[in-house]
């Protein structure tokens, strides 16, 4: 399909998802800049749904950047572990925390680069933390996301979420991005599951999609 072919049709999926889906947004809990870069490590292999509980505990242990910089690795793990990789996400939790309070005077830095620096976050979590806390153009490739592109035909066949995010760039109204990665989220759990046959038949998109039916 041409660029100006998919140009059209990812307008028109954005629109229809909006409808579908008028208030989609994070589904993870956070009102701070710094909550949602520790939800965002633990919800890697977990849903969001449990880091949401979870959180809640970690919090009020750890109330703010500065005590859970201080904490010590196994204590977080302690409290996370139910999420899984409890080590691995304890440890970049404690360093992440550590710099932000080093460096940034406990503040989450409002620059790309800067996100991909901290320990434990990659382009996905930046991207989340530049769209949902910054309100910048971001385009967030979870698991929903390249699948559903991948469905939809907007991509052809790639699965690295890197190249998926860099394709999707040319494609998707950098103002756009962010709420639709969201809404992919919403129509991915609702209608095109991954564990499940998709649920063509109820589809917003059944009629412009590439896989309809498959």
């Amino acid at each position: 399909m041409k660029k100006t072919a998919k140009v059209k049709l990812a307008l028109e999926i954005i629109e229809r998802l909006k409808k579908e889906y008028p208030d989609a947004g994070c589904t993870l809990d956070y009102n701070q800049a710094w909550k949602l870069l520790v939800s965002v490590r633990l919800a890697a292999q977990c849903t969001d749904a449990r880091v949401n509980v979870v959180v809640q505990d970690l919090y009020a242990r750890f109330p703010d950047v500065e005590s859970l910089a201080a904490a010590k690795v196994e204590d977080i793990e302690e409290i996370v572990k139910p999420c899984g990789l409890g080590h691995s996400k304890a440890r970049d939790i404690s360093a992440c925390m550590k710099v932000l309070k080093e460096k940034y005077d406990g503040r989450v830095p409002e620059d790309f680069d800067a996100l991909l620096a901290l320990p434990g976050v990659g382009r996905k979590s930046a991207n989340l933390i530049m769209g949902d806390v910054f309100g910048k153009p971001a385009i967030v490739t979870d698991t929903h996301c390249i699948r559903l592109v991948n469905r939809m035909g907007l991509v052809d066949g790639i699965k690295e979420p890197k190249k998926v995010e860099m394709e999707l760039w040319k494609i998707i109204p950098p103002e756009e991005g962010s709420d639709f990665c969201h809404r992919l989220v919403y129509h991915g759990r609702e209608v095109c599951t991954a564990r499940t046959k998709p649920y063509c038949d109820k589809c917003c998109l059944k009629d412009i999609c590439a896989k309809a039916g498959i």
